[in-house]
């Protein structure tokens, strides 16, 4: 008898720990064109209402090896989001401009964007549904 609920309390613990799947889905971003080692870079997770606002609904960094990184945002619920990167060579945390109002570090977005001005989010917006995705965000 002993064995017996041994041996279902060991079935059940087995099924609880299969029970937990995620509840979303990972997006994983790749960045292959860094200019160089130094610092880290930074990416953000956004919807529209916190786009170019301040931090992202996730956000993350990663050290650089050999000018890549790969970052992946993880349980990401079914919507429209736009991922903003920056390398931040001076980890400072913040972007750097230079005198005349451009920027002196390097970034990128989803959709690979590269228009004259502030970024905007219908250029970098994509859907998020019930697969992982994979992102190549050039600077």
């Amino acid at each position: 008898m002993k064995s017996l609920a041994l041996a279902l309390a060991f079935f059940l613990v087995q099924l609880i720990g299969h029970a937990q799947e995620t509840d979303g889905v990972n997006i994983t971003i790749t960045i292959d064109n860094v200019l160089n080692d130094n610092g880290k870079v930074m990416a953000t997770l956004h919807t529209e209402d916190t786009f170019m606002k301040g931090p992202g609904i996730q956000n993350l960094e990663s050290s650089i090896e050999d000018g890549k990184v790969s970052l992946t945002f993880k349980n990401v619920t079914p919507g429209t989001y736009a991922i903003m990167a920056l390398h931040d060579t001076n980890e400072n945390r913040r972007m750097d401009y230079q005198e005349n109002g451009m920027p002196s570090e390097s970034y990128g977005m989803s959709g690979n964007e590269m228009s004259l001005g502030p970024p905007n989010f219908v250029d970098a917006k994509f859907e998020v549904a019930q697969e992982d995705l994979e992102f190549n965000i050039r600077f």
